[in-house]
């Protein structure tokens, strides 16, 4: 009897054992290794396997919170506040998850913690090293989050390309899974290129068999090779790549440039790559529930309406470094049943000879975005004006909020030379300044008022209205805020300060309500936006330019 009951309870574990899913790229580096992973976890979720994404990042920075945008792209911040790489927004968007400081491990974050423990003397005196010591903490993270989030699949992408030196350890620690968890509870899919050569634009698979060849030498041989291409690949191709590189025919999977990245999934299931993962890893054959999902592809792909909305930043020359604020007001369009044509007009163009308002002809809304730094703030603050003048939709988003808040003090309140203490520290009139907590802190990584805070709003504000609550949560990463002194000389020239921390003491929301859409939020919105949960926010903006537009035609 207890002998059965045991080998019943054994069973019953490796049911539920953890399936891990590596996604490694190779042959060139932007080859899209995110939106993969993110695709594959969406059909997992809609199988309903509770899923967790991880990003192996080989740099040696601790976390992204440090590196410039124009290089790096976004900084993705996370409900507990980790500063992460942009593909977290693609797993948080696409399967709709909340990722962790869990979810992001660096070099960086993996040599600090080796580090620590040597020095702590928990390797006993021992040569501490890349295998085992090194290895062993990135396996540790790895299957740390799978507990932390209950997962049934943990998705982990590593970063870079293959033949990399700095991914090595990664790659080595992923292999040694394997070995550790069982053939039947890892896989190991790769990325690669097939690219087209020639005038007869012929179709080319040795780049993707070197690709392999590599992983192999490490001691990897992928189960699922996705296959970015510019053509449909005979069956004939597909059955060369199969043969060289070791795949079976199905799991060799296509993967060609769409209208939009949201299609992704529905090629991936239609492919058949849902039932082959599920299958592969021994996971209950259930029905892929893409109904949602083909509805909001579909209304993307063929929208009754369509707006322009211009995003002034610091840094559009380089898109990514808005990645999140462009996904929102894509998922924005959806319930509006709206295209959303984005111009990006970098702020400081607006501070030259040629007039202002002229970048902002044929607009129906505009972002102001967020960033750090005095370059380009006169041309956001002369932006605002003429929304806020001409009756021009906009929401300011982080720093947008206080650019929104010089303008109003200075052309409204009279305030003359309003400004924030980060780009004057001796303003006359500070009416941003440092978070008090802030003061006397010297490093820069990972000390700014980071992650999910709850805000309080006033009710019969445009705010409470969008919201369709008086109590709200968003993300946060910045350093300044509103300065109290001026709040009451803000709301006596009309200003409504619409949402506030619950201790009053933070200004987190603004608003003009004799303008027909001025909104702005010391959070930063786009970070919770969803495609099949657009954020509220971004949503009245699209809807608010869309009205706007229609007016202007009448």
């Amino acid at each position: 009897m207890a002998r059965s009951s045991f080998y019943s309870g054994a069973v019953d574990r490796v049911k539920m054992a953890t399936k891990y899913i590596f996604v490694t790229g190779g042959v060139v580096s932007g080859i899209g290794k995110g939106v993969a992973t993110a695709s594959l976890g969406r059909l997992l979720r809609n199988r309903g396997y509770t899923v967790a994404p991880i990003k192996l990042d080989p740099y040696i920075n601790v976390d992204a919170g440090t590196m410039n945008p124009f290089q790096h792209g976004e900084v993705f911040v996370t409900e507990d506040g980790a500063e992460t790489d942009l593909d977290l927004g693609h797993y948080e968007r696409f399967m709709d998850v909340n990722c962790s400081k869990g979810s992001s491990i660096t070099t960086g974050k993996v040599y600090r913690n080796v580090i620590d423990a040597e020095r702590q003397g928990k390797y006993l005196g021992g040569t501490v090293q890349v295998i085992p010591h090194v290895t062993n903490e990135i396996k540790s993270l790895v299957q740390r989050i799978a507990v932390e989030q209950e997962a049934d699949v943990v998705i982990a992408e590593i970063g870079g390309t293959v033949g990399d030196i700095e991914s090595l350890p990664f790659l080595e620690a992923i292999r040694q899974m394997r070995t550790d968890l069982g053939y039947e509870n890892t896989m190991y899919v790769h990325v690669t290129m097939v690219p087209t050569v020639g005038p007869w634009h012929e179709v080319k698979t040795k780049p993707t068999q070197h690709s392999v060849y590599k992983l192999r030498e490490i001691g990897i041989a992928p189960d699922v090779l996705i296959c970015r291409c510019e053509v449909d690949m005979s069956e004939e191709v597909l059955e060369k790549i199969s043969l060289f590189c070791g795949v079976p025919t199905e799991a060799v999977i296509q993967s060609q440039n769409v209208e939009t990245i949201y299609e992704v999934p529905l090629i991936y299931e239609n492919a058949g790559l849902g039932n082959f993962v599920s299958k592969r890893l021994g996971l209950e054959q259930r029905e892929s529930k893409m109904q949602e999902w083909q509805k909001l592809v579909n209304t993307l792909k063929a929208p009754n309406n369509e707006v322009t909305i211009a995003v002034i930043g610091k840094y559009t020359s380089n898109g990514d470094a808005y990645k999140s604020i462009a996904e929102s007001l894509i998922h924005a369009g959806i319930p509006n049943d709206c295209s959303v044509n984005i111009q990006w007009i970098e702020s400081d163009q607006l501070e030259g000879d040629q007039p202002p308002a002229s970048f902002l002809e044929g607009l129906d809304g505009i972002v102001i975005g967020p960033g750090f730094g005095g370059r380009g703030i006169e041309g956001k603050i002369e932006a605002i004006r003429i929304a806020r003048e001409t009756g021009l939709p906009l929401l300011g988003i982080c720093l947008g909020l206080q650019m929104a808040v010089i303008e109003y003090a200075r052309n409204v309140c009279g305030l003359e030379g309003a400004n924030s203490e980060e780009m004057q520290a001796d303003a006359h009139y500070p009416v941003i300044h440092l978070l008090p907590e802030q003061k006397g802190i010297t490093e820069k990584g990972a000390t700014m008022r980071l992650g999910s805070y709850p805000c309080n709003l006033v009710n019969n504000t445009l705010a409470a209205e969008l919201y369709g609550s008086t109590r709200i949560t968003e993300r946060h990463r910045h350093r300044y805020e509103v300065n109290n002194d001026f709040r009451e000389k803000l709301q006596e020239h009309g200003m409504v300060i619409s949402g506030v921390s619950p201790d009053y003491r933070l200004v987190e929301m603004i608003e003009v309500p004799t303008h027909p859409f001025f909104i702005a939020t010391q959070a930063h919105p786009e970070f919770k936006s969803r495609p099949n949960r657009p954020h509220p926010l971004f949503t009245g903006l699209v809807k608010a330019a869309l009205a706007s537009k229609k007016a202007a035609v009448l």
